[in-house]
């Protein structure tokens, strides 16, 4: 009766038949037993014609065998910068040549370390995600997230390689922090999930440091900023409460009371907390007055440093009420917390909370945009190791021309959205060593939302395409595919919706009257006329004037519209930018010297697009009069449009 105690997809094991040496079916030899118990007249004509019949099933079984297994092979890859020409080829270009030959020894080796020692672990992650346990076996409430070894692991590894002390030690000078950048993108893909708390970790770092790094946040900087894996820290920023995320000014809640010895408690819910096994963690909250009454809106809103734990490992009256059961990122640990008198130190200036914060969602933000490149760079790679492996219709799927455009396609896009990174990074370096111009700086503000947005749209789609590239494998959740996707497709929630980061968009053009436009019409118009000399990105460079041409006159005609029109264009407005800033930066890498013919089609496959599609959706009537009553209309129903 063993047998029936199989499941479904063990009912293909084997046993080896002594009359004929062949390996049978299990139900097979179950039937046998059977059959051979009731034989009745005609017993030798039946067992004839029952050895018949098993030798038959035996060699269908052998034909199964041999194809029931899943003959393609699995997609490799090898060291992650060696492999990628574009990174090298910006390196080459861009770095001092001392700088570059120390980075590229470092980058050769960290390469070699992800593929060996880190990819392994970020298996390991996500195959054991964070345990939550409230009570002990005693019934005390403990609040304890497990988080596994492989996770811990990636901790040690983030000091270790300096991915958050390379920033601010400045070793290279304004180049650090692209320096720092590309080892994040390098690592992000194979970080478990880990680059998420770094995001956080650098953006803490970075909002200490533009305080002056008081000394009472002076330990807590070192051990943001440390190689020492028993030393570094990681944070959390806890801003997202039960009425939403991105509307702070009106969804924060939590009350901060003052102490006697100066010091705060922190009374309240935090809905989203991201990497909720963090050391310390920034959060903003409302302080109440001698009479209980805090000031609501933006100026209410301060900004507090706490430690999630003491040194014993007790939590600092915070009680967890769950871990988020989330789409991706599973391998982090996201909670809600319950603030109950969490002992907390006020680091702005009162009511001064979110320009504070400011600092850590800029930085946060371009790590998002590192998580999407390095996405999509990794999709792409695996697709392109794919198609020299499979077989389908009698050849590689290489020599597929339709599926070789389609990663070509992909290919365009991850290479605009990794040049638009590395320039934002560049200006990093830049504004954080003193050495940016006030229009670098300008630039700055306009492109991190720009960026942000838009290669988080980039990431899902490219994600979702080259997913498309491997069939029916692509779907299978033991491939590690579908993980790339799901984690892929936060990138353009978090930090920001993409709506909500377009609106951003038109306050940084209302905030500097009109200044930062011009900079960046300026930027775009030097590196055209740079192109301009390489004669086969002249189709490029057309469109891409042509597209500034459409997008002035956009600006000039509703320059006077009431706010509802450019609340309406505020998305393909941002996408204007990021496409034409893009083109732009493709075009100049490929009028570098020594640039590939590669480099130059690339630009030119970018430039084909609608580079400004505001102006094309204004010339339709998308945000003129009655637009967004139309919108509603569709969206809830209406037969009066």
């Amino acid at each position: 009766m063993f047998a029936c105690r199989l499941p479904w997809w063990r009912s293909s094991v084997t046993f080896k038949s002594r009359q004929s040496g062949h390996f049978v079916p299990w139900g097979s030899c179950q039937m046998l037993t059977i059959k051979g118990i009731n034989t009745t007249v005609g017993q030798d004509q039946q067992a004839g014609m029952k050895k018949k019949q098993v030798l038959e099933d035996s060699e269908m079984h052998l034909a199964r065998r041999d194809t029931e297994g899943l003959f393609q092979e699995q997609p490799e890859i090898g060291n992650p910068y060696l492999e990628d020409t574009l990174l090298r080829s910006y390196l080459k270009t861009h770095l001092p040549p001392k700088v570059l030959e120390e980075v590229h020894q470092d980058l050769e080796r960290f390469g070699n370390r992800l593929l060996t020692k880190i990819q392994p672990l970020s298996w390991e992650c996500e195959l054991n995600p964070p345990v939550f346990r409230q009570f002990d076996a005693w019934g005390r409430r403990v609040d304890h997230i497990h988080t596994c070894s492989a996770w811990r692991r990636m901790k040690e590894i983030s000091a270790e390689e300096g991915l958050i002390a390379e920033a601010y030690e400045k070793r290279y000078s304004n180049w650090s922090r692209l320096y720092q950048a590309v080892k994040l993108y390098l690592f992000s893909s194979s970080s478990g999930g880990f680059s998420c708390p770094l995001a956080m970790t650098d953006g803490a770092a970075k909002v200490i440091e533009s305080l002056g790094i008081p000394g009472s946040l002076k330990n807590a900087f070192d051990r943001l900023t440390s190689r020492d894996p028993d030393k570094f820290w990681t944070s959390g920023q806890w801003m997202t409460e039960r009425r939403g995320g991105s509307d702070v000014a009106n969804g924060t809640e939590t009350v901060a009371r003052k102490q006697p010895d100066g010091s705060y408690r922190l009374y309240g819910f935090k809905w989203f907390t991201s990497a909720a096994d963090s050391d310390m963690a920034l959060t903003l909250a409302r302080i109440a007055d001698a009479e209980g009454q805090c000031t609501q809106g933006s100026r209410g809103l301060s900004l507090f440093f706490l430690r999630v734990r003491d040194e014993e490992g007790k939590l600092n009256n915070i009680q967890v009420q769950r871990l988020k059961d989330k789409l991706g990122t599973r391998q982090m640990a996201t909670a809600e917390l319950w603030l109950q008198g969490a002992r907390a130190e006020l680091i702005s200036a009162e009511g001064r909370g979110v320009a504070a914060i400011s600092n850590m969602l800029n930085i946060t933000r371009i790590h998002n945009v590192i998580g999407a490149v390095a996405a999509m760079r990794r999709m792409i790679s695996l697709s392109r190791d794919y198609a020299c492996k499979r077989v389908a219709f009698g050849k590689l799927l290489k020599d597929h021309p339709l599926h070789v455009q389609t990663i070509a396609r992909m290919e365009v896009q991850v290479r605009g959205a990794f040049l638009l990174l590395m320039d934002i990074v560049r200006l990093l370096g830049l504004a954080e060593t003193n050495l940016a111009s006030e229009q670098e700086q300008l630039l700055l503000r306009l492109l991190i939302p720009v960026a942000k947005l838009y290669t988080g749209k980039q990431a899902s789609a490219v994600a979702v395409e080259a997913m498309e590239s491997f069939g029916g494998q692509g779907y299978m959740e033991d491939t590690g595919l579908p993980v790339i996707l799901r984690d892929a497709l936060v990138l353009s929630i978090w930090e920001g919706t993409t709506n909500i980061l377009s609106l951003d968009v038109l306050r940084s053009l209302a905030k500097s009257h009109g200044q930062v436009m011009a900079v960046f019409l300026s930027t775009v118009q030097k590196k055209l006329e740079l192109a301009s000399g390489t004669e086969e990105l002249s189709p490029a460079v057309h469109r891409a004037r042509e597209a500034i041409g459409s997008l002035q006159q956009f600006m000039a005609a509703t320059g006077s519209e009431r706010a509802l029109s450019m609340e309406l264009a505020a998305r393909d407005f941002s996408y204007s930018l990021a496409r034409i800033y893009t083109g732009a930066l493709l075009m100049e890498h490929a009028a570098r010297p020594g640039a590939s013919p590669t480099d130059i089609c690339a630009a030119l496959r970018w430039c084909e697009q609608e580079l400004c599609p505001v102006a094309a959706q204004s010339a339709r009537g998308s945000y003129g009069d009655g637009a967004a009553l139309q919108d509603s209309a569709l969206v809830f129903g209406s037969s009066r449009l």
